[in-house]
C-alpha cells in the first residue's frame, strides 16, 4: 500500500501523488517515511525533500519553513517556501 503524499508551499500545490518512500529533512534529523509509518509531526529544516513513486522515479523539491505530518498513510508536507527541483 502506497502512502498518499500532499507538497504544499504557502501559495500553491506543488506535488500530489502516490509514494513509497519519502525522505525529508527535519529540526532533528533526517526522516524517511513509508506506508504504515507511526504519526508524526516534524518541523521542516531547509533541504531537499525526495519522493519515491511506486515506478522508482524520483522526485527532488526543494522545502523550508514548514511542517510534515503522517497519519494513517497520508503525508502531509506544508512549506512556506517549496518548488520541485527541474
Amino acid at each position: 500500500m502506497p502512502l498518499h503524499v500532499s507538497l504544499v508551499s504557502a501559495d500553491a500545490e506543488v506535488w500530489t501523488g502516490e509514494a513509497t518512500l519519502v525522505v525529508a529533512k527535519t529540526v532533528e534529523g533526517e526522516i524517511g517515511l513509508m506506508a504504515g509509518h507511526e504519526p508524526i509531526l516534524a518541523i521542516l529544516a531547509e533541504g531537499q525533500v525526495r519522493i519515491t513513486r511506486a515506478d522508482g522515479s524520483k522526485i527532488l523539491a526543494n522545502a523550508q519553513d514548514g511542517f510534515l505530518s503522517m497519519e494513517n498513510d497520508d503525508l502531509t508536507i506544508v512549506a512556506g517556501n517549496a518548488a520541485l527541483v527541474a
